[in-house]
């Protein structure tokens, strides 16, 4: 009997999917469990399965195509079936590419048919044909390197990420001399809106709009911290921790004693979460998702460790699953890496606060009438008027300082 392959809701924001890429065509054979198309939501770009073996008879929404969550998106069944009951009933979506999706192209131009590695380094095929998944034909395009010469290691020789990441960076082009360099104005580009950063211009529009922002600003005494940090990282050899760890861990336990903070607005009510599920935000090609430490109070700092850093590399190779992303209660944005000491979040709705995150940075400070270096941290709390007031964040700031320049009570 044939079935509807439908557009799966792949975020819990997701209204609509942009079918990227179908690695099966009309009538070839697909079992149950089997990936046969690539589809991008709001958040990431994810693998679909079929539902069950069969023929794809028709493919419904073409590469590029986009589609309402719960459209049709191709037809399976037993071959020399009758799917005309099913074109005409439930919502099948006829979806054509956008003009303003720039599609991802099959393939690169012909490279001589012979199997081999020619003697410029190009790896080419009988057919001519550079098999690669689309996410490593974007990224290699935005990289400026060329798929002929890099080896896959998917399925059949395909290149995937893993291939693009560990391909070296191409040779810089010549650069020509000052006296024979024209310096010319460059023209603007109009650059397609990918799924992802219309779904986030979409929710931070709106959360800004609507929950009532205000702002809280401390500044940490990390010194305890900084020794803490070196001494774990002397104990154990397992994993590095990171500042970011320790401040997962200690946001964690304010939560747990300041649970309005904890919480979400709703129409009528204030909805207090029981568990603490932290949002990390980790920047991406696209730009920002946010992967999820589960009940994080109740991990040590080692598995926060090891687990933020598992979720980073997800996030990066586009492998993160709806669960991993999905129904956070509280989002840490951390920029310290860059250099950067103060900025202020948006907050994630439905959430009702996000905590942003400065360097950690060596600068002079007074101690008993002496100016002496000093490690210093600063951190802004960002709040939904609607649920957090002025005192309550200010006594989760309060925690939060208190835990992270005595670190030893993060462990108690």
């Amino acid at each position: 009997m044939a079935i509807k392959i439908s557009m799966p809701k792949l975020s819990d924001t997701m209204t609509e999917g942009h079918l990227v890429k179908w690695l099966k065509k009309e009538g070839d054979r697909v079992e149950a469990a089997e990936i046969i198309a690539e589809a991008e939501s709001d958040k990431a770009t994810m693998e679909l399965e079929a539902y069950d073996s069969g023929v794809l008879l028709k493919i419904i929404v073409p590469e590029g195509g986009k589609v309402p969550v719960g459209g049709t998106l191709a037809i399976i069944g037993e071959k020399g079936e009758d799917i005309s009951p099913l074109l005409k009933s439930g919502p099948v979506v006829e979806t054509t590419p956008s003009s303003d999706s720039p599609l991802i192209p099959d393939s690169l131009p012909s490279v001589p048919k012979a199997e081999a590695i020619s003697a410029d380094g190009l790896i080419t095929s009988g057919t001519g044909r550079i098999k690669a998944s689309p996410l490593a034909r974007k990224l290699a395009a935005e990289r400026g390197l060329d798929l002929r010469r890099i080896a896959g290691s998917g399925t059949g020789g395909r290149i995937i990420v893993r291939d693009i990441n560990a391909a070296p960076a191409p040779a810089p082009a010549a650069v020509p001399s000052a006296v024979s360099q024209v310096v010319a104005g460059r023209e603007d580009q109009n650059l397609a809106l990918s799924t992802m950063r219309i779904a986030i211009a979409k929710r931070l529009t709106e959360s800004k709009n609507t929950a009532p922002h205000f702002y809280l600003t401390t500044e940490i005494d990390m010194d305890q911290a900084v020794e803490f940090r070196t001494t774990l990282n002397t104990l154990q050899t397992e994993v590095k921790i990171s500042y970011n760890d320790l401040i997962v861990k200690a946001t964690a336990r304010a939560l747990t004693r300041h649970p309005m903070v904890n919480a979400s607005f709703q129409e009528q009510s204030i909805v207090q979460r029981g568990r603490v599920d932290i949002g990390v935000a980790v920047a991406i090609e696209d730009g920002l998702i946010t992967p999820i430490v589960r009940q994080a109070d109740r991990k040590s700092i080692l598995e926060i460790s090891q687990e933020v850093r598992a979720l980073a590399e997800k996030a990066r190779t586009r492998k993160l699953l709806p669960d991993d992303y999905t129904g956070s209660t509280f989002t840490i944005s951390n920029l310290g890496m860059y250099d950067i000491t103060h900025f202020t979040a948006i907050i994630n709705p439905p959430e009702a606060a996000i905590l942003a995150v400065g360097s950690v940075r060596r600068i002079p400070v007074v101690r008993e009438n002496q100016v002496v270096p000093g490690w210093r941290m600063q951190v802004t709390l960002s709040c939904d008027h609607r649920v957090v007031d002025g005192a309550t964040g200010a006594l989760f700031l309060q925690e939060l300082k208190r835990l992270l320049e005595n670190p030893v009570a993060i462990l108690l």
